[in-house]
Formats: C-alpha cells, structure tokens, sequence
C-alpha cells in the first residue's frame, strides 16, 4: 500500500468518525476491517493515533485559519482531509509540508469537489505561513 493509498485509507476512518462521534478510531477500524472496507497499515494507523490524540490542538489551528467559517459549518469531507492534513504538518517531521498539502488537496479531489480542494489548499496555506 503506497502512502497516498494509506491516507485515504485513514481519511475514510476520520470522515465516519464524524458522523459517529462517540466512537473510537479503533472501533470504527474494526468494524470497517470486519467488512473489509478499509485496510490499515502502519502509517495510516499513525496518522490515526496522531489525530485522535490531539484533535483539540488540531481543530483550534484549524478554526484559527478558516474565515468567516467554523468547524461545524465545513463539509464533513473538508473537515476530514484538513484534519489528517494539519496533523501531518504539526506532528509528523519527517514528512514535507508540501507532500502533506498536496496530498490533502489530493484526496479532496477525488472525495469533494474542486471548490473543496481549493478551500482546503488555502486554509492549509495560511495554517503553513503561521507556523513557519
């Protein structure tokens, strides 16, 4: 599984725990993997541990970023791709910030609309500038 293919993987576990909030990442993964609908390897389930271990800090960066918009307002998928996202470029080091924001608008592509990649693009951005 390539990496790309290992976000998405992990970007379908964020969005349904969206719609399921009081679930855990690891209850919603077993339950997906009991259907084989996802398959979670090592750098997903990272990227997993990394969002559910810090979704406050993430989320506060977020909202810091979006105007006139809050969290609630954001498309689920948006919220999830901005989630994985913002947690790879403050938590994952060895990782660009580039590849991160690429990949984001990447699986916004293929799982929203363009307009959703467009937003995600530049809400990243402006998340980039404030931590440089």
């Amino acid at each position: 599984m390539t990496r790309h293919e290992a976000r998405e993987q992990a970007f379908a576990v964020v969005f349904e725990k969206s719609f399921n909030e009081s679930a855990s990442f690891q209850e919603i993964i077993d339950g997906a993997q009991e259907c084989e609908l996802v398959k979670i390897n090592g750098f997903a389930g990272s990227l997993l541990n990394i969002v559910e271990d810090n979704l406050k800090k993430i989320d506060e960066t977020i909202e810091e970023s979006l105007v006139n918009w809050s969290l609630q307002r954001l498309p689920k998928v948006s919220l999830a791709v901005l989630r994985l996202a913002v947690a790879e470029i403050l938590y994952s080091n060895d990782i660009p910030v580039s590849v991160s924001v690429n990949e984001a608008v990447e699986i916004a592509k293929t799982f929203g609309t363009e307009e959703d990649a467009s937003y995600i693009n530049g809400v990243l951005s402006s998340i980039v500038k404030k931590i440089k």
